[in-house]
């Protein structure tokens, strides 16, 4: 079984694309930071890509430092830039609940990603 519960803070806006084309489609991508339990305290920060309604209601209605809880599954995927495989792996996203509430953003500060933690370009990806 291939699913994922999450609950975290967007590290930064989502941003929302629409695929080309007669069925043309929202694609949204953004981080979260999702907080470790236990002695290892820190956060993880997972990679995450909604679509269609899904999509268009977080491009909209959320931005940096906002909680949210998502569902859904992980894919794996690569491809290849300069002669390089590369590797992704992210959280397709099957539906999302609004958590919290405005007001509770947590500190900029806090929601940095760490040095160190490579981020892909999305449009180095070939889909």
């Amino acid at each position: 079984m291939n699913s994922v519960i999450l609950i975290g803070r967007l590290t930064k806006d989502p941003e929302t694309r629409y695929t080309t084309g007669d069925n043309q489609m929202a694609v949204c991508r953004f981080t979260l930071a999702v907080d470790r339990i236990g002695k290892d305290k820190g956060a993880d920060f997972i990679g995450c890509v909604a679509f269609g309604k899904t999509a268009e209601v977080i491009g909209k209605y959320m931005s940096k430092g906002r909680q949210m809880a998502v569902t859904g599954h992980i894919q794996t995927g690569s491809y290849e830039k300069d002669g390089q495989k590369r590797y992704t792996t992210d959280v397709i996203v099957d539906r999302m609940e609004f958590v919290g509430s405005k007001n509770e953003e947590k500190p900029q500060e806090q929601m940095e990603i760490p040095e160190g933690f490579e981020t892909i370009d999305e449009s180095d990806v070939p889909f």
